[in-house]
């Protein structure tokens, strides 16, 4: 038997009344933590849930995530952790992918209404028979009619509950992933998967249950890294994770100084947004004693914010890479070494990196400037994409590697490089983007004769999404007009903040766009802005 929940559970063992999870005021013992998710999981064997069964999750970085995350194991069902900023339509396509039959959401606030748009997917997603609305007062009732609160669902549930036995080779999570044609796929990653890559932190960052750290919660939870890193590895080394529902520098910085924050990971977007933050009354001395270990992945951190952040604030930052299919760490920085900028390190215990061709799977020829698509295999890599046998092929071999779609190059001491992306896959500020995807809702427009999508340099986050645009003929639709359209159509991080209206593509002579001249011959970037 193995189940990912054991990382909770053993902590609780050791450790009850160390404080778990802290959202200001509101401070979680792992005994309570524990007893939360008990009758969650009590709530899900009730309400017909079979070990195996898909639940999502969609809810912030707040205390209930954990708890449900945990809960929806205990009772041997499979977590779908989703996105909080994905709309209606998009909430269907993943409960419907995944055959979820229960969804729990935070109801959410005006700005960013999470339990109306689960609602909605949820309405369309006929195989989802539960809903569950999250809201701050688990007394309080759902501003929305007839939907049940958790609160309400588990009312007088036993705190006890005994772990449905699964095995290590089941499946625990699925991750909704990127890809860059078509649609997102889950990443079906199992109970042996998501432990080993959490208890591998003991390596990876001198994690010590005799010396729990303090993590600041900043990462979505929903997303591989945050789940992994921080919550993951923090429960199972007796850890205390600080949450903040959203990242806000200013706010990250008060907090890491009030509860004496040790161990930080993040973007790169997020590191530039504290160097912007700090102010001249900040204890930064503080801060960078407090501080044990600061970690970055996500997307290559620029060389000059890691060198500012060793000047101003006096803390080296490890660097990693992962994605969602590895579960997600495939390599770092190793743990007392001097910090190497621009290097994701080597591959993790137990984990194998090579560089292979990008059109086979043979293994390219080393030389220290030969450049290769990263492979990966050993005990982080995923079972497969959910119901994709066809996808899955194209990325795993019969000996087990994944191809990452990455190029990197390799030093002579084993260290890797990221290069360049092999797909057009965008990653903005932390976040994959599909561009066929936004370029499918684009089409629809009825103004809109042909359109394509890639990312461009950005100083704050990595790429931005931008959109080049061919209208029909006699349309006087705007720059602004369509990109208010498509906020309305898409998750906020997805839709393009610029827009060019342009009377050809490059392409081919098979009528293949090229987009790398797209972003060759673009200077354009834009301004970080409020909720950008």
């Amino acid at each position: 038997m193995l189940n990912l929940a054991s990382l909770l559970e053993d902590s609780v063992r050791a450790y009850p009344d160390r404080d778990a999870v802290v959202l200001g005021p509101t401070r979680l013992t792992y005994a309570q933590v524990d007893a939360a998710a008990n009758q969650v999981a009590n709530l899900l064997v009730q309400r017909g849930i079979e070990r195996g069964d898909k639940v999502a999750l969609m809810c912030p970085n707040l205390p209930y995530f954990p708890i449900v995350y945990y809960g929806i194991l205990k009772a041997g069902a499979v977590v779908v952790p989703l996105n909080v900023l994905l709309k209606g339509r998009e909430v269907a396509y993943h409960l419907a992918d995944s055959d979820a039959k229960a969804l729990f959401a935070f109801e959410g606030r005006g700005e960013l209404p999470i339990g109306a748009e689960a609602k909605a997917g949820f309405d369309q997603a006929d195989a989802c028979t539960e809903l569950f609305l999250v809201t701050v007062d688990p007394g309080a009732p759902s501003q929305m009619d007839g939907v049940e609160t958790l609160g309400q669902a588990v009312a007088g549930l036993p705190t006890t509950f005994a772990t449905v036995a699964t095995d290590a080779n089941d499946t625990a999570v699925i991750l909704y992933t990127s890809g860059t044609t078509g649609q997102p796929k889950g990443a079906e990653l199992r109970h042996r998967n998501m432990r080993d890559n959490a208890l591998v932190s003991r390596e990876l960052f001198g994690c010590d249950a005799g010396r729990p750290d303090t993590y600041l919660c900043v990462l979505p939870l929903f997303h591989s890294f945050g789940q992994t890193v921080i919550q993951n590895a923090g429960f199972a080394f007796g850890g205390t994770v600080v949450m903040l529902p959203r990242f806000e520098p200013a706010a990250a910085i008060d907090a890491m100084l009030k509860e004496s924050v040790t161990f930080f990971a993040g973007v790169p977007t997020m590191y530039w947004g504290l160097l912007g933050a700090l102010r001249e009354d900040t204890d930064v001395q503080a801060l960078a004693k407090n501080l044990r270990m600061t970690v970055a992945g996500g997307s290559a951190l620029p060389v000059e914010v890691h060198r500012e952040v060793e000047q101003r604030l006096g803390v080296s930052i490890a660097e990693g890479y992962g994605l969602s299919e590895t579960s997600p760490v495939a390599s770092f920085a190793p743990y007392g070494e001097p910090p190497r900028p621009g290097s994701i390190g080597r591959p993790i215990p137990g984990v194998e990196m090579k560089l292979i061709a990008p059109d086979s799977w043979a293994e390219i020829e080393w030389s220290p400037d030969a450049i290769g698509e990263i492979a990966i295999r050993g005990h982080n890599v995923m079972k497969g994409y959910y119901k994709r046998p066809d996808a899955t092929a194209e990325v795993i071999d019969n000996e087990g590697w994944f191809r990452s779609g990455d190029l990197a190059r390799r030093d002579d001491e084993g260290y890797y490089y990221i290069v360049d992306r092999s797909k057009d896959l965008i990653i903005r500020g932390g976040f994959n983007v599909y561009p066929r995807e936004i370029e499918e809702v684009l089409l629809t427009h009825p103004d809109i004769s042909l359109t394509a999508v890639v990312g461009v340099p950005h100083e704050s986050h990595g790429e931005q999404v931008k959109a080049f645009v061919i209208l029909q003929p006699g349309s006087r639709l705007t720059e602004e007009e369509l990109i208010a359209w498509a906020k309305a159509q898409m998750a906020s991080y997805k839709y393009p903040r610029l827009v060019e209206f342009v009377d050809s593509l490059p392409m081919t002579a098979t009528g293949k766009i090229l987009k790398r001249e797209l972003v060759r011959g673009t200077s354009m970037t834009a301004p970080l802005t409020a909720g950008a």
